[in-house]
């Protein structure tokens, strides 16, 4: 299964058939990935299942409609706090664009160290990866974000990027996450549930 966030409804795309009646169903052949996003962004749609007997088939199709971005950030966690980012009216993780020559833990480290002004991070294990579509330039845009857990041995207080519109980095406990949730992006309380809730 994939779940694709738009803004913050999911298209669920599955090779099992939805028993949950609160998003709509389709089957791939029966309807066009640009409707679904009008649909998402423009009605009173929750979120989309989509269904397809080939998973692998199902993703590489819906895959063609998109310039494919792929990026990747970092969950902090130190003194069983979470680095988080308060950018564009929204708590967030630090993360960005990769970039040709690096692999993905190389960027997430380089991003969180530019976004929040860490240095020290060391990766502790890979984590899931998100999955987003946006609007630039005239264009819808799958973003594929790849997460690792870090650690730090850096005592430093977080400094937030201005020039890239980090209004804040901070420390938060993670047994208090949960009442920013609704001040997330979808995608990311997910993940943090995910990790945290389960």
């Amino acid at each position: 299964m994939y779940k694709v966030f738009v803004n913050d409804k999911p298209i669920i795309l599955s090779d099992q058939v939805a028993t949950d009646l609160e998003y709509e169903f389709s089957l791939l052949s029966d309807i066009s990935i640009e409707e679904v996003i009008y649909k998402l962004r423009n009605t009173q749609a929750k979120g989309f299942y989509i269904y397809h007997q080939d998973l692998t088939y199902l993703w590489k199709q819906f895959q063609t409609d998109f310039e494919v971005i792929e990026a990747a950030g970092g969950l902090v966690i130190k003194n069983k706090k979470v680095l988080l980012i308060y950018r564009n009216d929204r708590w967030d993780l630090p993360k960005g664009k990769w970039e040709v020559g690096e692999s993905f833990d190389q960027t997430a480290v380089r991003e969180v160290e530019e976004e929040c002004g860490i240095p020290n991070l060391k990766i502790e294990e890979p984590l899931e990866k998100t999955y987003h579509i946006f609007y630039e330039n005239n264009r819808n845009k799958l973003k594929i974000t790849h997460w690792f857990l870090m650690g730090t041995t850096s005592n430093d207080i977080p400094v937030p990027q201005k020039e890239e519109g980090i209004a804040k980095a901070v420390y938060e406990p993670i047994d208090g996450i949960s009442i920013l949730f609704d001040r997330m992006y979808a995608n990311i309380s997910d993940l943090l549930k995910n990790i945290f809730q389960n």
